[in-house]
């Protein structure tokens, strides 16, 4: 058996010292690259910092390690052992890397597709794991592991997971298909034919989350997406029109009235956030009710969330612009006829 000499003691060890400032080094270096990458509105270059971050550390410790074996001249026996278990070390680490990279390239790539409030991680999570498998098993094939009995094991052991996880997977592709499909993205104001509302928060590989218009969370199963009647309030543009009710007296002059409103949705549109500036305002007389002639009154917004400010202000404004025109908003009434102290007919005018 070989035995190292002094002056090959000393030289392996400078070199894992050496290995182990360069590491320091570089992990610093690094560090400020990335906080300097973090500054620039480009994208990649945060990735390409992150992955010689990651990468840095360990390929030196590594590098140092296999080359102070090689100084120590072991047995041909121990040194292949040694290639073996760095080249493992290697592999992992790279792996690692490369699985945060190629995520984050994926999340950047949807997030430029979706808009910067979209949270969409079920992309980013498939292929980090995607990546993670591969790598175990070139991580394996290189210690001389044969992965071709555990490629067959992973098979059938894979058919069974199946089964035992139908409602995680079901999960798992529902969410796929809706993101694929572009049912809906995160920002999304959707509502289900269960009654849950909200906008999307995000998208995983189980679940999503939407956000209540009272700010609260509500978290639903991919899978309840199938067998759900969905309303996208922003497909297919996210302005939408928003129908107000109303009505007048009998006695009021339609024109008059059609005039009164167009004006007060056009200065609404105009002075308030979330109209749709200059947009055309709709007057629709479709009742002849009891006590009063019903119409719609046919606005614009700019999102689904802006409808109860635009209300607010409309309401205000015409009830005001009602008092000061004359005109009348009636209101239910009963008219009861009296014969002989007692009632003879009773006629709703509601």
């Amino acid at each position: 058996m070989h035995e190292p000499s002094w002056g090959q003691i000393i030289a392996a060890g400078s070199v894992v010292v050496g290995a182990l400032a360069l590491a320091v080094a570089l992990r610093i270096a690094l560090g400020r690259l990335t906080r300097r990458a973090g500054d620039t509105r480009w994208a990649w270059d945060d990735l390409i910092a992150k992955l010689l971050h990651d990468l840095a550390v360990p390929v030196a410790l590594t590098g140092g390690g296999w080359i102070a074996t090689l100084i120590m001249k072991p047995e041909p026996e121990t040194k292949n052992i040694a290639a073996k278990v760095f080249s493992a070390a290697i592999i992992l680490c790279v792996t690692f890397a490369l699985a945060r990279l190629i995520a984050g390239i994926v999340t950047s790539v949807t997030l430029a597709r979706q808009g910067p409030d979209s949270s969409v991680t079920i992309f980013g999570n498939i292929t980090r794991v995607i990546v993670l498998g591969i790598g175990m098993l070139v991580m394996l094939q290189s210690l001389g592991v044969s992965i071709t009995p555990l490629l067959g094991a992973l098979g059938v052991g894979g058919l069974a997971v199946a089964l035992a996880l139908q409602d995680t997977l079901a999960n798992l592709f529902a969410g796929v298909h809706v993101l694929a499909s572009k049912t809906m993205e995160p920002g999304d104001y959707i509502k289900l034919s269960s009654g849950q509302e909200g906008y999307v928060v995000d998208i995983n590989w189980r679940n999503t989350s939407i956000r209540t218009l009272s700010d609260n969370i509500e978290v639903i199963p991919n899978a309840e997406f199938s067998k759900s009647i969905l309303t996208n309030f922003h497909r297919p543009a996210q302005d939408m029109s928003l129908l107000i009710q109303a009505s007048v007296a009998y006695d009021s002059d339609l024109e008059r009235v059609e005039k009164v409103v167009t004006e007060i949705g056009g200065e609404v549109m105009n002075e308030v956030e979330g109209g749709v500036k200059d947009a055309e305002i709709l007057v629709r007389f479709h009742t002849f009710a009891d006590s009063s002639i019903n119409f719609t009154a046919i606005l614009r917004i700019n999102e689904f969330g802006e409808q109860f400010r635009i209300k607010h202000e409309f309401i205000k404004r015409l009830h005001r612009r009602f008092q000061a025109e004359g005109i009348e908003i009636p209101f239910p009434m009963r008219q009861i006829v009296m014969t002989n102290g007692r009632p003879k007919d009773v006629t709703a005018l509601d």
